[in-house]
């Protein structure tokens, strides 16, 4: 519980009995990931059950986070696998046309409304690349960059290029339906290209779940601050934009993304392979382990598990492992510095942002054991956690619903419990709470923040030391 950085998994075959999930809790998974890609809504509601009976098992919030589909780009269909060359020509076309080594189809008009010359179609995760020289009402002529076997079905990507269409299918808002009709926490958003696709699924669900924006464009790092504002959270979405993006370039975006997110206190998660040998080993690679560690030390708020627990050979170890990999890199003598040389003030800074700066500030100065806030939307919350305080930050809220999406956020406790009625019943409330969880100590002091009158969102203006 005492982690900083907060482990996401996602759940599937290797990981969907009542026992599996709470095994996984138990060793430290902070919130769970539904992937809608695969699985039907029976099998996602048997685990969402299974997740919150965990929680009253354990007793701490579990977040739920339903993750959408979004469009799938496909070519057609081929007879058979069929290799083109690297340097010959190669036409798409919008007709439906048996495919073979000198054309294939491209089922989507959008793609032909958008594409120019210079422009590059990946296919297959990359693995084939053609550059765009001619584009016709009905007919795309490239240049084969990089050769191999074409085959039915196989999905496309076209980096550098924003289509116009809406990235919310069909599918996608059902399955928004089913997580909000089963009590989910957030809505992992995917093929976000700009801010306005985020406003679209907003429009949709308003402010009954989070959303998550996933980064996997190069279209959405260039919109992130607006992409960022109009999202609860964000996810460096690694699968994708390492495909869109040269290998060398995802680095520097990784870097990019955590940190303007930490700047406009938005809760960020690195995804995507970060332990991927463990799904058939039981122990991951040094660079691996590496990974990890970088995004501990770039301050992310959460990282992620995807095929290592949903379906690899070895869930629990893999969680077990980025828990010490998590905790060893927060217990390094350098991590605090590394965390402050990334910490900016905010652009323009509220009265709850000066609340947030002391805190962090008493913390270098006593030593305080915890900082609390009460908190009925969560925003309190975040605002601590921007600031990276030295200390445990114990997010109490009357909001169930809270407190799970506050096991996303880097640093925070979630506590479901009743808010305070006076000061008096502040103090108490949270030295019983910090006591039940271990976070005080005889003697030393912990620092509150709360908004007065209490229960009002948005209202933080108090700061009181305690000592229990």
């Amino acid at each position: 519980m005492l982690r900083n950085t907060k482990i996401l998994a996602t759940l599937g075959p290797s990981s969907s009995t009542p026992e599996q999930i709470l095994e996984l809790a138990r060793a430290g998974v902070n919130i769970f990931r539904l992937n809608m890609s695969h699985g039907s809504h029976d099998d996602h509601r048997a685990r969402l059950q299974a997740i919150r009976a965990a929680e009253q098992a354990l007793d701490r919030p579990l977040g739920v986070v339903v993750d959408l589909q979004g469009p799938k780009l496909r070519i057609g269909k081929f007879p058979h696998a069929t290799p083109v060359q690297t340097g010959d020509i190669y036409e798409f076309v919008l007709d439906e046309v048996a495919g073979d080594n000198k054309r294939a189809t491209l089922p989507h008009p959008e793609a032909f409304a958008a594409l120019k010359p210079g422009h590059r179609i990946l296919v297959n995760d990359g693995k084939l690349a053609f550059h765009v020289e001619q584009v016709e009402p009905r007919r795309i002529v490239t240049r084969v960059a990089v050769g191999g076997d074409l085959s039915s079905n196989k999905g496309f990507n076209l980096p550098n290029t924003v289509l116009p269409l809406s990235v919310i299918t069909d599918k996608d808002r059902k399955d928004a339906e089913f997580a909000l009709a089963e009590g989910a926490d957030w809505l992992a958003m995917s093929f976000v290209q700009t801010a306005a696709d985020v406003k679209e699924l907003r429009d949709i669900v308003g402010k009954r779940v989070g959303i998550i924006s996933k980064i996997e464009k190069p279209s959405a790092v260039d919109d992130l601050d607006a992409i960022a504002m109009l999202s609860d959270a964000v996810m460096v979405a690694r699968g994708d934009l390492g495909v869109e993006l040269p290998p060398e370039d995802v680095p520097v975006a990784q870097r990019k993304i955590v940190h303007q997110c930490r700047h406009l206190g938005r809760p960020v998660i690195v995804a995507t392979q970060m332990l991927e040998s463990m799904i058939t080993a039981p122990t991951p690679t040094r660079a691996e382990a590496n990974d990890v560690a970088t995004a501990v030390y770039e301050g992310a708020d959460a990282v992620m598990l995807s095929a290592e627990t949903a379906a690899g050979q070895f869930p629990l170890e893999a969680v077990q492992i980025m828990d010490r990999i998590i905790r060893r890199v927060e217990g390094a003598p350098d991590y605090r510095k590394v965390m402050a040389l990334d910490y900016s003030a905010a652009d323009e800074p509220d009265r709850t942002d000066a609340i947030a700066a002391c805190v962090r500030k008493v913390a270098t100065l006593l030593p305080v054991t915890v900082s609390v806030a009460f908190t009925t939307s969560g925003a309190t919350c975040l605002y601590l956690a921007r600031e990276r305080p030295s200390t445990p930050i114990l997010g109490i809220s009357p909001n169930l619903t809270t407190a799970r999406r506050l096991s996303l956020v880097w640093g925070v406790v979630a506590y479901h419990g009743p808010d305070a009625e006076n000061l008096e019943d502040m103090v108490v409330k949270t030295t019983f709470c910090a006591t039940k969880l271990g976070l005080a100590e005889q003697g030393k002091p912990m620092v509150i923040i709360a908004g007065v009158p209490f229960g009002t969102p948005g209202s933080t203006n108090l700061l009181r030391i305690v000592y229990p």
